[in-house]
């Protein structure tokens, strides 16, 4: 059991810092590669990436077959592509611009079974993977986490993270400094784009709520962690991929 998040326990994932890894390849054996790799969950990103819903449930059962927690960031705040996730057995989701405190009131609903909030039942893959699957036990320990990444939202910041049952503000810095008129990059460095993300560490503190940003690489990892995110994500497979496979490009060139 982890520790209480929002007057509820999480599934362990929050209670302590977590290193994650990103998958925007479609496929199980992409999942499962990231998922053998040490990371303490991986994300099936179906925003941005390449990966369809169809996709989903056999990316999941690789991570669970892996071994590593599945999180899905959700194409956007539709209580079907919520429940759908969530019914493939992710551990938690994360929805996309949420700027609102009634949007945020949206997710919660859709994450939650009754009398907790709107969630329909027809857990296939949750309860397939846990023999002991109870309603209550899935409203304890699904993660429901709300994207924090426009300007606007920083005003309503205190409302959002004031709803019942959101476990984790998750920040997009490249929307978040698209919407302050700087360039949309994941590795802050102007002024008003980095004073945003330490608002959002601060408020996250000042309502116990866990913090969690999208990071380029170790060392921004490592930046934003010395700041207080605790869920942090901390390389893409199609970046690793990248980097791989260049790096193998330059050996055998600087060899000849």
């Amino acid at each position: 059991m982890g520790e209480t998040v929002g007057g509820r326990m999480t599934n362990g994932l929050l209670d302590r810092t977590t290193h994650g890894g990103w998958c925007m390849l479609p496929g199980p054996v992409t999942a499962e590669v990231m998922g053998r790799s040490g990371f303490d969950w991986v994300c099936i990103d179906t925003q941005h990436g390449l990966i369809g819903s169809d996709s989903v449930p056999s990316m999941v059962q690789a991570l669970a077959l892996a071994g590593t927690p599945a999180v899905v960031r959700v194409p956007w705040n539709q209580p079907g592509d919520i429940m759908k996730a969530l019914d493939a057995g992710a551990a938690g989701v994360i929805v996309p611009m949420v700027q609102t405190a009634q949007e945020a009131e949206q997710a919660v609903r859709a994450c939650r079974y009754p009398p907790l909030g709107e969630r329909s039942y027809g857990p296939i893959g949750a309860a397939l993977r846990d023999d002991g699957f109870t309603t209550a036990k899935a409203n304890d320990g699904v993660i429901c986490a709300v994207q924090i990444e426009t300007g606007s939202t920083l005003d309503e910041l205190d409302a959002i993270l004031s709803v019942p049952g959101i476990d984790l503000a998750y920040v997009g810095p490249a929307d978040l400094g698209l919407s302050l008129g700087v360039a949309p990059t994941v590795d802050a460095v102007e002024p008003v784009h980095v004073g945003a993300i330490e608002r959002i560490a601060l408020a996250c503190r000042e309502h116990g709520v866990p913090a969690g940003i999208h990071c380029s690489g170790p060392e921004g990892a490592l930046r934003w962690q010395e700041l207080g995110f605790r869920f942090l994500t901390v390389a893409t497979d199609i970046r690793l991929l990248q980097v791989g496979a260049q790096r193998a490009v330059d050996g055998v060139k600087r060899a000849g």
